[in-house]
């Protein structure tokens, strides 16, 4: 592609590269140019006009844009994604349904690193979704680019991008209470819970209230059906032989992890129990702002195993924004 200057008299089939005012109107960026539109730029009294113009080997933006978008999401509706329709060298990338965003970063940085006029930006991997969320934006900078560069772009980047649907059809809710009747005032904090489940398309079983004790909660985990358990507590967990942990040990399930380096949501409790998950959520789950919670239950409810190593690996981007009404702020209270 070659970009400049050019008289009115070579500038036929080129690209303008900045819009410009004519008698009565505009000519656009990105505008190719006709026959009128010189003699429109000649009464406006110019007689050069700075273009880009394409060379054999060139792709044109949308073209290139489309065939990127394509690579990335050859099967669409296997991928859960959709495909909009090129504009200026743009073509975003919208998910069709709820769940989260699966990534192959490794290949998206090198698709990056082909040609910095060749680019897509995403979400982060595995942000939730809705139907109609944007979840990448492939954008050619250029009005063109080489031919061999995009082909190489499209290898690195093939299949790089999906969403992974719901695949735990019901969850079932446990709720401690540490003095008979304490839950009932709990309606706000069950209702963020609630919502958190059926943002993601899944049906919410039975919510069952127990005494805060190890062998209560693992009476209700056995009683459970359902695909996840979860597990809000009158009393914040605060050792791996707390009631949470214990009842589930005590259910015949394992603790994968205790604790978690993103805040809020540090004590967040994560096992199973036959085959299914079991989240004991932390305290900062009876707000619906985003905790470290969220992380974890929306990658399960779509099917992705979460190990104890993939919630170290949280920390790095786990300072989450401050729950305004937590119990025990991060800021230490300063005096009067």
């Amino acid at each position: 592609m070659r970009f400049g200057p050019v008289p009115l008299d070579a500038a036929a089939g080129a690209v303008l590269a900045h819009a410009v005012p004519v008698p009565g109107g505009r000519l656009k960026k990105g505008h190719v140019l006709r026959d009128g539109d010189l003699a429109a730029l000649a009464a406006a009294g110019l007689s050069e006009v700075i273009v880009a113009r394409l060379e054999p080997g060139d792709v044109a933006e949308d073209a290139a844009a489309l065939q990127l978008a394509r690579a990335l999401v050859p099967e669409p509706e296997a991928a859960g994604l959709r495909l909009e329709a090129p504009f200026t060298g743009r073509v975003n990338i919208r998910a069709t349904g709820p769940g989260v965003v699966a990534l192959d970063a490794a290949a998206i940085g090198r698709l990056n690193a082909v040609d910095p006029m060749i680019t897509l930006a995403t979400v982060p991997a595995w942000q939730r979704v809705t139907e109609g969320t944007m979840v990448g934006t492939v954008k050619i900078i250029s009005y063109a680019v080489r031919a061999a560069a995009l082909a190489a772009a499209c290898a690195a980047g093939a299949a790089a991008m999906r969403r992974l649907p719901p695949v735990v059809e019901m969850a079932d809710l446990i709720v401690t209470e540490t003095a008979p009747g304490a839950a009932a005032a709990e309606e706000r904090a069950l209702r963020a819970v609630r919502d958190r489940v059926t943002r993601l398309g899944i049906a919410l079983g039975a919510t069952r209230v127990v005494a805060h004790r190890a062998e209560a909660v693992a009476s209700a985990i056995r009683d459970s059906r359902a695909g996840m358990v979860l597990i809000l507590t009158g009393s914040a967990t605060s050792d791996i032989d707390d009631v949470v942990p214990a009842g589930l040990r005590a259910a015949g399930g394992e603790v994968i992890r205790f604790g978690m380096p993103v805040d809020p949501g540090n004590l967040l409790v994560l096992g199973q129990q036959g085959g299914r998950p079991v989240i004991g959520l932390p305290g900062c789950a009876r707000s619906p702002a985003l905790n470290g919670a969220d992380w974890v239950l929306e990658r399960l409810a779509c099917g992705v195993t979460v190990s104890a190593e993939d919630i170290a690996a949280m920390g790095v981007g786990g300072l989450l924004k401050e729950i305004p009404t937590r119990p025990q702020p991060r800021d230490r209270a300063r005096p009067a």
